[in-house]
């Protein structure tokens, strides 16, 4: 879908579709009660629509009648030019937040886009935040996020929507949306970007493969990234032992890609973030294999670097006032005579010896010695993202992206940016029982607690082994959140979702 601006509402006015909205008031009755109001009695006070000659036709409609504007509920009828108006009810117009115009844009446009060449927008009418340029970004980004579909393996590739989504605006406000326009796009194609890394078939996404597109793609679209592509015997050098532990049993050697990027007005107080993401292209568990039924769904292990990469391009194209470094750790986890056996012990990259008690626990490893590494760049804050353990789903489902670390103030700061993009994050806690569960009786720390027992936050004290130089750590589990996320309009309902890239580029770009 393509988005225009409609300064002089010509371009609304002549579209196959125009979507307006209503929304649900209340009115008194003769016993001082309230009950909803039919929009027949009030059009005009629960409707911006901007056209006398829409009302009035509306008006003469007996569905309007019935019609009472709630959340979701919609009406259809043919305007005076023979175009299709659809009437989206919008509920309580005080409930109706940011993430319920993206939610109901989406929805909108997810039923009628294949159906018409033009849809009309009337951006005031979901302006309920009382910003119709951020109204107008709103919109844009639920567009920029609903219009994305993943069928490069189908023989009969899915018909593409080329409609143009016409978005009416007030004139004196059309440079700033324009300019917010602008910064979306560079938002939500990063995170298609990403939704197609993590969609990719793992019998071509190899770790070789990933690094070579993550750095095709830094060339072509990301001018002034360093980039370095760490391969095997350069990790070697640099004593990943517990990457490469995973690594072992695999065919294609593991590869660590190190980005760098650096603001114009770069001083020696600049703030520094560093992002790491576990890319663990597939994952059978090793010679702690999982069950088949488990086994399916394991190319979505690598859905971490996506996330932080897709995070990184976004600030990158943004202009982030910060530095901001992005390691994206690869390899898979397979099974082969030189595969890491349960009961070995291997000594990381920070000198401390690991007792691996189950291969299956691999992206633990694969952090450990990608975090020693980034603590060695002296960053500010630290963010890592990983689809690390299927315990938070059981503690967060499928919604909530669970945060562990090493600083309050910290996680608030990344909270208010999740909440700010409609996205749910939620921290939780790690305690000196769970840092004693993870010491081994033959080694320093084993790569496991004891099982069934709070294995996101025994796994989060395993990372927090390898954290040094006093820095900020947050830790986001978001094995729950990164596919299927079929609860979300502007999200796929199989396949990745996305989700938490909005949160982290929004902080990287707040630059506080």
């Amino acid at each position: 879908m393509n988005i225009k601006l409609d300064t002089t509402g010509d371009q609304f006015l002549n579209c196959d579709l125009k979507i307006l909205t209503a929304f649900q008031v209340e009115v008194s009755t003769s016993k001082g009660k309230k009950k909803s109001a039919k929009t027949t009695e009030s059009p005009v006070s629960i409707a911006h629509w901007g056209n006398k000659t829409l009302v009035e036709e509306f008006m003469g409609l007996r569905a309007a009648a019935t019609f009472k504007a709630g959340k979701d509920e919609t009406l259809t009828f043919t305007g005076p030019l023979g175009e299709t108006v659809l009437v989206v009810g919008l509920g309580n117009k005080e409930k109706f937040d940011d993430e319920s115009i993206r939610k109901s844009v989406a929805k909108a446009l997810k039923a009628n886009a294949s159906k018409f060449s033009t849809i009309g927008i009337d951006v005031e009418g979901f302006n309920t935040i009382e910003d119709d340029i951020q109204t107008a970004a709103l919109i844009a980004e639920s567009i920029g996020m609903c219009d994305y579909t993943y069928d490069h393996y189908k023989s009969k590739k899915q018909e593409k929507s080329d409609c143009t989504v016409f978005l009416a605006v007030d004139k004196k406000n059309a440079p700033k949306v324009q300019k917010e326009l602008a910064s979306v796009k560079n938002i939500t194609s990063s995170i298609n970007v990403a939704r197609d890394f993590v969609n990719e078939v793992p019998n071509v996404l190899n770790s070789v493969e990933y690094a070579k597109r993550i750095e095709a793609d830094v060339k072509k679209n990301l001018k002034g990234v360093k980039i370095k592509i760490l391969n095997k015997a350069q990790l070697k050098k640099e004593n990943m032992n517990l990457f490469l532990a995973v690594n072992a049993g695999s065919a294609h050697e593991a590869r660590l890609v190190h980005l760098t990027y650096e603001p114009a007005k770069m001083t020696s107080k600049t703030k520094h973030v560093c992002l790491v993401g576990k890319g663990l292209t597939f994952d059978t568990g090793g010679y702690s294999l999982k069950p088949g039924g488990s086994m399916m769904g394991m190319k979505y292990d690598m859905a971490g670097s996506a996330t932080v990469y897709g995070a990184f391009r976004a600030a990158v194209l943004e202009k982030a006032p910060i530095k901001i470094t992005c390691l994206l750790a690869m390899t898979d986890n397979a099974v082969n005579e030189l595969a890491t056996m349960p009961d070995s012990v291997v000594t990381a990259r920070n000198g401390m010896t690991v007792e691996i008690l189950n291969t299956d626990a691999e992206g633990r490893l694969v952090l450990a010695d990608t975090l020693d590494y980034a603590c060695d760049l002296k960053p500010h804050y630290l963010i890592d993202a990983a689809t690390l353990t299927g315990a938070i789903l059981i503690a967060l489902g499928n919604q909530v992206a669970g945060v562990m670390g090493n600083d309050d103030e910290f996680y608030q700061e990344l909270k208010n940016h999740a909440d700010a993009n409609g996205e749910y994050i939620w921290q939780m806690p790690i305690i000196e029982e769970w840092r004693n569960d993870i010491k081994s009786k033959i080694a320093d720390i084993k790569n496991i607690g004891t099982p069934m027992r709070a294995g996101s936050t025994s796994a989060a004290a395993f990372l927090e082994c390898f954290i040094k130089n006093d820095v900020k750590w947050a830790h986001f589990d978001i094995a729950g959140v990164a596919d299927s996320a079929s609860h979300l309009p502007y999200c796929p309902a199989n396949g990745a979702s996305g989700l938490i890239i909005r949160t982290l580029a929004s902080y990287l770009l707040d630059g506080k």
